[in-house]
């Protein structure tokens, strides 16, 4: 099957998916002509241009080669920066893989390659029964994980393998984002990952401020990924 899509996820909230996920796609727009970031849900919004906007968003967006509507790229959209089923509660909007799914459906209309950002961790609730991991399923592509290094964070890194592995979907590789500068024993971390990660590391992201653009990230996609 030719490749048209993966699915980033990370070892927590605030681990460099947007980062990774945008120098994601400015690499498979080497490969590719028609690539689009999708944000299923994004929890925090910022006002741009007169409109209430994720930031995350609007990153993939610059990332992309094709402009599609909104209620595509970004069909839920909540105002609190909070966990997406808690801020749809909020908002009195109910949140399902049903109406994520269609909008992905749509999109894989308009492009060669779409590429999914999840919202925090693996399992992060959508309301009371279905979480962004059912509708990783659903879409069944490869997952790109993002490993924040930091203290712990092997032990996600490990388990969030072993459930997307439980869940039928392929890891493809993962990249090690630097977001503490006073880890210890960074390098034997990697080292580590690389030993029990069944996945390639596919790129290293040093700590810098401020965070190096998605341009200067360099990626070694997978072979399958033509």
């Amino acid at each position: 099957m030719a490749f048209d899509g993966c699915f980033v996820t990370g070892t927590d909230t605030g681990v460099g998916k947007t980062l990774i996920s945008t120098a994601l796609l400015q690499a498979l727009a080497r490969r590719h002509r028609r690539v689009v970031g999708m944000k299923p849900v994004a929890a925090g919004l910022i006002e741009h241009q007169g409109a209430w906007v994720s930031e995350d968003v609007l990153a993939l967006r610059a990332a992309s080669t094709v402009a599609v509507p909104p209620e595509l790229d970004n069909p839920v959209a909540l105002a609190e920066p909070i966990a997406p089923h808690l801020a749809a509660a909020h908002a009195g909007r109910h949140v399902g893989v049903t109406e994520l799914l269609a909008a992905h459906r749509a999109l894989k209309a308009q492009a060669d390659v779409v590429l999914v950002e999840g919202a925090g961790g693996w399992r992060v609730p959508l309301n009371g029964t279905e979480t962004l991991a059912d509708l990783a399923r659903a879409i069944g592509a490869p997952v790109v994980l993002v490993v924040g290094l930091r203290l712990g964070c092997l032990n996600h890194a490990l388990l969030t393998a072993e459930a997307i592995r439980a869940d039928g979907l392929e890891l493809a590789g993962w990249v090690a984002n630097a977001i503490d500068p006073d880890m210890p024993c960074r390098e034997e971390n990697i080292h580590t990952l690389r030993r029990w990660l069944p996945a390639p590391l596919l790129g290293r992201v040093p700590y810098q401020t401020p965070a190096p653009a998605a341009g200067e990230i360099v990626l070694d996609l997978p072979e399958s990924w033509q």
